[in-house]
């Protein structure tokens, strides 16, 4: 269990939703090479995903044009990954369901029950605390 009550969902579930997302924004993600963020996104990049950086304080990540918030994203996403602090992630959460998002994750060391609360009364499903380039890794989901 994460947080107060959460529970994160089954190995199972988490392959299933790896496998059907397509489309992911990175919340946080970063143009700087020593930050998880980058690594991530170049990961899922790898992975054959389609990532969208979100950040305003960024105008490209790895050649990939940055948007200021997950608001100004004009496609359908399927997941939204989030490094941003705990306390920030309700109103990412809020967000992501104003965007249509399926799923809301939370990376390793980031848990917040109303950002959970938030995304799961509206039908997301949210993994909080992973990271998740680990579990894409760990559960064989391999590229798209």
């Amino acid at each position: 269990m994460t947080g107060s009550g959460f529970a994160n969902p089954s190995d199972e579930e988490i392959a299933a939703l790896l496998r059907s997302a397509r489309t992911i924004a990175v919340v946080g993600a970063s143009s700087k090479t020593h930050r998880p963020s980058y690594r991530i996104f170049a990961y899922l990049q790898d992975a054959g995903y389609r990532v969208l950086p979100v950040n305003p304080n960024e105008t490209e990540v790895q050649g990939v044009a940055a948007y200021a918030s997950l608001d100004e994203i004009e496609e359908p996403v399927d997941l939204v990954d989030v490094f941003r602090r705990a306390e920030e992630t309700a109103d990412v959460a809020t967000s992501a369901v104003g965007a249509g998002a399926k799923a809301l994750w939370l990376q390793l060391g980031i848990a917040n029950g109303e950002a959970a609360r938030i995304a799961g009364d509206a039908g997301l499903q949210v993994v909080m605390d992973r990271c998740i380039a680990v579990e894409h890794s760990r559960l064989g989901v391999g590229k798209r």
